[in-house]
């Protein structure tokens, strides 16, 4: 005997005169006289093969909760090893809570009793009976809808009151310990009735009525951001979990944090293109009337399981997009304008790590590559924690006029002045396409917005990303600056891939022995390095042919550009920069 024709004994065998019709079976309610009720109310059993709700049943006197098969046999005090599917070594959910010694009970059913015939009608506009609110306790406390959040052990404790047809203006009643965040389920009860079944997960309260008008199984929560804050054990045992939004782009974020933590047993309903922004169940039910049962139905039969997976289809496509996007002139144009570096490198792709010793010219170096490139019309975003805005400015003005800073200052540039005017030109171009960001509370999110900015403002599929310095972005708390560093390059990561993004960033290098950096550079030699060896596509260490600590004369000033690793290219020495005095710049030669 199958799974679903065991299900349809355990009823037959325990119900008086039962009948099958088609896809359900009908029998007289074995537990409407111990409810109270004088007759026997029709007891109705879904038994559509396959079908999501097979082996639930339900009352329609509504003298017990309605549930699936396990929950039938608690009620009808039978062995649960008779149930199919029941597993003697699942333990129970254990929801640790001290519940408070006094309830709002008393209250509630004062509320309840205090329901307008005008707001009566507001529920039956979408279908919503008398008789499903008072199952669900709802009230009216004279300004507001008080719907109660009873918890496992059949009490209110708490209740969220909301101004009819305004959901926005709300407040929280009772103990504020069982309305945190965490315990925010309405008719959480249910979760328990459904134990290897299905069941509805709402956004709203309403829009769980009306699901349980039509005898869904369903909890709700307030709003979409109480989706996220949900424990997944509690649905653990939940065989299906349908997750119903409203029509929003915030409640389909929400959807899907919650769906890719509780998996794949979450079926999101989808909205058609075109409904108003918020359109919800409730709406739906007033607009559909009487066939508002066939359209759920419709969107159940329509649901597919959650993947946090794109489809074979979109992945094909994508992929050959990105080949596509790389093999066109904005990707082969992520130069950094030095052709020796460009040629060890293949340009600027993916995760660029340069470290060097204090005052070595790590920042000049970077402030050239990325002003180049900006020249270019390729969009920089340059992250400063290091010089300043003002500095960065004003090397970049040096080096495009070939002038001192002293000769910009001057007041009478004489011969110069037109040199200096055509760089003030190339100058102001280029800022369409370089920003500095100085923003020492600078977030992963922050810098995807500014991301998404430039390549908005800019129509350019490529960004480039410049950090000065990895060790000075911002972390919580100064001790755990190994883990944020980590934590940065991770995210890294993660724009790089989805943002088409290039990161050029600057480490700082570790002391060597006698407190000297002058050990021959290698992968270990970068500070509180972390993830760096894994992050990186590309790692190198400019260092100095002479002694940063020592007075030198500026013209004599050389370093090597070492490639110490990298995913796609041979290590090695790269070429000379040797400092282009006194214009805040380098000039690219090959090795000696």
């Amino acid at each position: 005997m199958d799974q679903n024709e065991a299900i349809a004994s355990l009823y037959l065998r325990n119900l008086s005169n039962p009948q099958v019709e088609k896809n359900y079976l009908t029998a007289d309610c074995p537990f409407c006289r111990d409810k109270g009720f004088e007759a026997h109310g029709r007891f109705v059993v879904f038994l559509k093969k396959d079908g999501f709700f097979h082996g639930y049943f339900r009352c329609l006197n509504r003298c017990v909760p309605g549930g699936f098969p396990l929950w039938f046999a608690k009620l009808s005090g039978l062995d649960p090893a008779q149930v199919p599917g029941y597993d003697p070594d699942r333990e129970p959910l254990l929801k640790k809570t001290d519940y408070p010694v006094t309830n709002l009970n008393q209250e509630i059913k004062s509320y309840q009793e205090s329901l307008t015939s005008g707001l009566l009608a507001r529920f039956q506009e979408a279908g919503v009976g008398e008789d499903l609110l008072a199952e669900q306790l709802v009230g009216f406390n004279g300004r507001y809808l008080v719907y109660p959040y009873i918890q496992e052990d059949g009490n209110s404790y708490a209740a969220r009151c909301v101004f009819p047809g305004r959901k926005e203006d709300f407040f929280w009643h009772g103990d504020e310990q069982l309305f945190g965040e965490r315990s925010r389920i309405f008719n959480v009860q249910d979760i328990g009735y459904c134990e290897n079944g299905s069941l509805f997960l709402c956004e709203g309260e309403d829009n769980l009525l009306v699901l349980k008008q039509l005898g869904f199984p369903g909890v709700a929560v307030p709003n979409c951001q109480n989706l996220e804050n949900i424990n997944p054990e509690q649905f653990a045992f939940i065989k299906t979990l349908f997750l119903v939004t409203e029509n929003s782009g915030e409640s389909e974020v929400s959807m899907r944090k919650v769906a890719s933590r509780i998996g794949y047993k979450v079926r999101p309903f989808r909205w058609p293109v075109g409904l108003p922004k918020n359109y919800s169940l409730w709406q739906l039910a007033k607009d559909k009337g009487k066939n508002f049962r066939v359209a759920v139905s419709s969107m159940i039969k329509a649901s597919k399981a959650f993947s946090p997976f794109a489809t074979p289809a979109r992945e094909h496509d994508h992929f050959f997009e990105q080949l596509s996007m790389e093999a066109g002139t904005s990707y082969a144009a992520l130069k950094t304008g030095f052709p020796l570096m460009d040629k060890a490198l293949d340009g600027v792709h993916g995760i660029n790590i340069i470290g060097g010793a204090p005052k070595s010219g790590k920042s000049t170096f970077l402030i050239q590559v990325a002003t180049e490139m900006a020249l270019r019309k390729i969009p920089v975003l340059y992250y400063d924690f290091e010089n300043g805005r003002q500095k960065i400015y004003q090397r970049t003005l040096c080096r495009l006029s070939k002038l001192s800073t002293e000769a910009i200052l001057k007041e009478e540039l004489g011969e110069e002045e037109k040199q200096y005017r055509d760089a003030c030109g190339r100058f102001k171009e280029m800022l369409t396409f370089f920003r500095v960001i100085t923003d020492r509370q600078v977030t992963p999110e922050i810098m995807r917005r500014h991301i998404d900015f430039i390549r908005h403002e800019t129509n350019c599929d490529y960004t480039v990303v410049v950090i000065d310095s990895l060790h000075k972005l911002p972390f919580k708390d100064f001790s755990e600056r190994r883990t944020g560093i980590d934590a940065w390059l991770r995210e890294m990561e993660s724009i790089r891939d989805e943002l088409n993004v290039s990161f050029l960033v600057i480490s700082e290098l570790s002391r060597g022995v006698g407190g000297s950096y002058e050990e021959t550079p290698h992968l270990g030699v970068f500070k509180a390095s972390g993830d760096i060896e894994y992050s990186a596509d590309n790692a190198m260490v400019l260092f100095p042919d002479w002694d940063p600590l020592a007075s030198s004369s500026m013209q004599r000033r050389k370093n090597k550009l070492w490639l110490v690793a990298s995913r796609e290219h041979s290590p090695g020495l790269v070429a000379d920069y040797e400092v282009d005095y006194p214009y805040w710049g380098f000039v690219e030669r090959e090795t000696e």
